[in-house]
């Protein structure tokens, strides 16, 4: 999950839907969570539910970007700042693991207590709903997001073949334009996690990237300030 910064404001909203245009122009037109390109019906997405936390409902800080399938999965469900990890927070990046088939799952390198967050994040937005799952995580007939990332996915490893072959900066260009179209972030760094050139092309065209997420080689580091 793209780890992402969240730009300072001191704007006040009159209605929470009003920070839509902002929230775009700071993380790009992608899901907070799926990571899914959305060129319309992106939502704002408070972090804490407005329904539990109605102090916060035009709060920017409460503020990511929804796309249906995860704002239907997370719901009204109570969350914190300690039991979840978070794009705006911590290094997302790190904690979950893209396979072949659109599967989602934590990172088996995390330490010990942060494991139990991750699994909390997947589970809130129903990432890892998927048809080879157990039946309580199977996806709605509309949730295609694990289509989506299959596709993706299969895309990422088309292009790091293909760059082995005609290694260019035409190329380079393309794949990461190929990469902002499709969506999925994560996948497309992995893909190319052994490329430091690709990896940097990456972050600097995905607006609102939280760049601390990376050491100078664009290698995934901890946070500063985050869980992870």
């Amino acid at each position: 999950m793209r780890p992402v910064l969240r730009a300072t404001s001191t704007k006040v909203y009159a209605a929470y839907r009003d920070a839509i245009d902002d929230l775009e122009a700071c993380f790009g037109r992608y899901c907070s969570y799926c990571e899914r390109r959305i060129v319309v019906l992106l939502a704002v997405e408070h972090v804490s539910p407005k329904i539990s936390d109605a102090a916060r409902e035009r709060d920017w800080t409460n503020f990511l970007l929804g796309c249906a399938n995860c704002n239907s999965a997370k719901g009204d469900t109570p969350t914190n700042d300690v039991d979840f990890l978070w794009p705006d927070k911590d290094n997302t990046l790190a904690a979950l693991k893209y396979k072949a088939g659109g599967v989602v799952s934590p990172s088996q390198e995390l330490p010990a207590h942060i494991l139990p967050k991750a699994v909390a994040l997947i589970e809130l937005v129903g990432l890892d709903r998927h048809p080879g799952q157990p039946a309580t995580k199977q996806p709605a007939d509309r949730d295609k997001r694990y289509v989506d990332r299959e596709q993706a996915w299969r895309l990422a490893q088309r292009t790091r073949e293909g760059l082995k072959l005609n290694d260019s900066d035409v190329f380079r260009d393309t794949v990461v334009a190929l990469a902002e179209h499709s969506g999925f972030f994560s996948i497309w760094i992995d893909a190319f996690n052994d490329d430091p050139d690709m990896r940097r092309r990456l972050v600097d065209a995905h607006i609102g990237t939280a760049k601390d997420c990376f050491d100078d080689d664009w290698n995934i580091k901890a946070r500063p300030g985050g869980q992870i």
